[in-house]
């Protein structure tokens, strides 16, 4: 039996027109997980008897936000370490904390930051972390679409890099298309400055057994740089190419300090950038250049980095800054428009991470997206709704959301995870840690 959605009334974010036309106004029929019409009115054919029909009257439809780089965990430490070096915030606050998470730990953080991205229109999320198993069962229960992987720190015994790469391999294996395919898996060395060069190539060779793609951390800030040319004697570009990283399908977190040769050499291998502004402007990594690496056709999307180094998961807000900083940084205020940083936000999102159906509302995509209650102050005049989604919106103007032609959030409630419950278990999840 077909599950039919009937949105009638509504105005939609249009991405890809070559018109440049941004929004249309109409009806959208959406059946099971997909999207079969979008236009003016609703076609003559259609049976509308069984449908769920929706007034789509003061909400503006867009896709699902896509945050391509995170460790959705890492929210028990919000707040934890703050203002400090990158270097010094890791080896002093992050790591001595995060090596007493127990899957307990992981699966509590890991649904506090779904419930945090779903509420705030996130619907796809990439995550590296450890305990991957409990971050799947998350994606499971919340209907959320998940791109996974087990990070690996090479910085440990060759027998301790084995047992990291494997587990990651069989992550990998065991997940990859689970939840009625709303999860894929990657294979990801954390970065090339904490895993030598030996053990990146084994996670090359695995990704090409299993056809895999690749992510890392790379030339996230100066000193990482540096130290990548003082220990191989190569920036950290022309030592991943080296190693055969790009030699798969691959997209690289943060980019912020590339030259002109490194952006034509990721142009090259087709190598994806997730630009995390608020993590690097918080963390004084400095700012990606952007504009340089979308005219050298490198697909550039974004994301918020773990919620300990940014300190929320508010892909509006990523998409604000996006527009914002590079206007500031370059002189332009034609850097990155409102439209574009939409992109980055969705179907450059889904390209990073290789899902080719979704991203964008259009007949044959799924059915990944979201509401955004545009009868309020800030959005009054109704001029330019994208331009409203950039400048003017935040997490908390979504009204609806939906994953697959799946509700998961109604009237600005989570409806497929228990949040009182989350956010007792992870206050207490971080107090133990504390303790240990």
């Amino acid at each position: 039996m077909i599950k039919r959605i009937i949105i009638e009334n509504g105005a939609f974010a249009v991405l890809n027109a070559q018109s440049g036309q941004t929004t249309c106004k109409g009806t959208m029929v959406i059946e099971n997980d997909r999207i079969v019409h979008l236009g003016e009115s609703l076609p003559a054919q259609y049976d509308t008897s069984d449908a769920e029909r929706i007034n789509g009257k003061g909400l503006f439809f867009l896709p699902g936000l896509i945050n391509t780089h995170g460790h959705a965990a890492m929210s028990l430490l919000r707040g934890y370490g703050d203002d400090m070096v990158l270097q010094t915030w890791l080896q002093e606050k992050m790591w001595p904390m995060e090596a007493k998470f127990t899957a307990r730990d992981v699966y509590w953080g890991t649904a506090l930051s779904v419930v945090e991205m779903l509420k705030g229109g996130t619907t796809t999320f990439v995550d590296m972390y450890d305990h991957m198993d409990e971050v799947a069962k998350v994606c499971e229960q919340s209907g959320i679409r998940g791109c996974l992987m087990r990070g690996a720190i090479g910085l440990c015994p060759e027998d301790v890099q084995d047992a990291k790469l494997n587990e990651a391999v069989q992550f990998a294996k065991d997940w990859n298309g689970k939840a009625n395919g709303r999860i894929t898996t990657v294979l990801a060395p954390h970065a090339p400055y904490t895993c030598p060069p030996a053990f990146i190539e084994k996670f090359v060779q695995a990704a090409h057994d299993l056809d895999l793609p690749l992510h890392t951390h790379m030339s996230e800030t100066k000193a990482e740089v540096e130290q990548n040319v003082k220990d191989y004697g190569l920036r950290p570009v022309a030592h991943l190419e080296k190693l055969g990283f790009f030699s798969r399908p691959s997209f690289i977190a943060h980019g912020v300090h590339l030259t002109d040769e490194e952006i034509a050499t990721l142009a090259r291998y087709n190598v994806a950038v997730s630009h995390n502004p608020g993590s690097n402007l918080k963390l004084a990594s400095g700012v990606a250049r952007v504009p340089e690496l979308l005219r050298a056709g490198v697909v550039v999307s974004l994301g918020t980095d773990g919620p300990a180094s940014n300190n929320n998961l508010d892909m509006f807000e990523e998409m604000r800054l996006a527009a914002l900083i590079h206007k500031g940084v370059s002189g332009d205020p034609t850097a990155i428009p409102a439209a574009e940083a939409l992109r980055m936000g969705t179907v450059y999102g889904a390209q990073t991470i290789s899902l080719p159906d979704v991203g964008l509302l259009e007949v044959g995509m799924k059915a990944d997206m979201v509401a955004v209650d545009i009868d309020q102050a800030h959005f009054i005049p109704h001029t330019d709704l994208v331009s409203h989604m950039i400048y003017s919106a935040s997490a908390k103007d979504v009204k609806h959301v939906w994953i697959d032609g799946e509700q998961v959030v109604k009237n600005g409630e989570c409806l497929t995870l228990d949040e009182e419950r989350i956010r007792h278990e992870t206050q207490q999840c971080f107090e133990q840690l504390l303790q240990r």
